[in-house]
């Protein structure tokens, strides 16, 4: 079961978040929760990517702007990663010496 967690939650579990950063996170679509009648429920990845954004803009000074580009450029990574796990599932399912052929061949690039 998946659990979530509130507003109020997430500003008590991430000290260093305010009310007005998460809402401004949010507006900017860096985070997405669920919406309920009762408000926002965050997912655990959701506090997650809220620590990394407090990282990022607190200890590092990142602006909006530049948060926009790093959270962009860690969800195509995220992608990636995720593409790449994909392909090597489906080469598995392949006869073995098609399989091994291809592998020998991208590892060549």
């Amino acid at each position: 079961m998946s659990e979530r967690f509130t507003q109020d939650d997430v500003i008590a579990t991430i000290t260093r978040l305010t009310h007005v950063q998460l809402v401004s996170y949010i507006e900017a679509a860096f985070i997405q929760p669920e919406q309920s009648d009762g408000g926002y429920l965050f997912r655990q990845v959701d506090i997650a990517r809220l620590e990394l954004l407090c990282d990022l803009s607190q200890d590092l000074g990142f602006d909006e702007n530049a948060l926009g580009v790093v959270i962009s450029l860690i969800d195509q990574l995220h992608i990636a990663r995720q593409e790449r796990a994909a392909i090597t599932r489906a080469i598995h399912t392949l006869p073995a010496d098609l399989g091994n052929r291809i592998l020998a061949a991208v590892s060549e690039l």
